[in-house]
């Protein structure tokens, strides 16, 4: 796939949802009017909240999504998922599912999401109630644990999160790496930054990512928050799309 500008690949909440109504609109009019960005949502949300987000002037639709915290990959078009890149993300699940739930069922600090998710398992936290094994065990069992923006906890596949799922999706579509943006503002969003594309940390990050990335070169801190963040880097970069700041 080529001839795109940019490829923008950003989270949702805090970050393309984030800012003030204007900086979101400026941005969100930009995109929709232009046909070299490829538009990438990589968010913890599933399918059904972007679903309803996306049939909701004036947010563009993006072509594909990243869900579940990199444990789902969609067609923005059909909001089907992609087979082909899900294979390796069920493979390394193996139906962890109820596993995790009985492990973790009595867990001081965990509050299991109603939700439930092909792929991962998810809980609201207390940090300091958690106890101090809790990621050792959690990695002995195979998988991955994530605490991000102070009050989630997601267990996930093994070697699976944001970033390389995108990096999967990137390279599955043939795109050039030089051209693709990754906006975040918490720490689910660090292994966004971790694949070494270019990226933005919007001005209202978490401290704790902001200071993960803060030796980083390919990212760049912004000053605007949420959306005029976006628009900040994309100017940053050179790159063509953006709304007014």
């Amino acid at each position: 796939m080529t001839g795109w500008d940019c490829v923008l690949a950003t989270d949702l909440d805090g970050t393309f949802l984030g800012g003030d109504a204007a900086s979101r609109e400026s941005l969100y009019r930009s995109l929709s009017e232009r046909d070299d960005v490829l538009l990438v949502f990589v968010t913890g949300r599933d399918i059904a909240f972007i679903a309803d987000l996306v049939s909701r002037p004036p947010m563009p639709r993006p072509r594909y999504i990243v869900g579940d915290v990199g444990t789902s990959v969609y067609d923005g078009m059909t909001l089907e998922p992609m087979a082909a890149l899900e294979e390796d993300i069920a493979a390394r699940w193996q139906d962890a599912g109820p596993r995790v739930v009985e492990m973790l069922r009595d867990e001081p600090g965990l509050r299991l999401q109603p939700t439930r998710f092909r792929h991962r398992v998810s809980y609201d936290c207390e940090p300091a109630l958690l106890a101090p094994d809790l990621g050792a065990r959690v990695e002995a069992a195979g998988l991955d644990g994530l605490l991000s923006a102070g009050r989630f906890f997601d267990v996930l596949p093994r070697g699976i999160a944001k970033g390389p799922t995108l990096t999967r999706l990137v390279d599955h579509l043939g795109i050039d790496r030089k051209r693709v943006l990754v906006a975040g503002d918490t720490m689910n969003d660090l292994s966004l930054f971790e694949t070494g594309f270019k990226g933005v940390a919007v001005g209202n990050a978490e401290p704790a990512l902001a200071l993960a990335v803060s030796d980083m070169p390919n990212v760049y801190r912004s000053r605007g928050e949420g959306a005029a963040g976006i628009a900040e880097a994309l100017k940053h970069f050179e790159f063509r799309a953006g709304g007014a700041t």
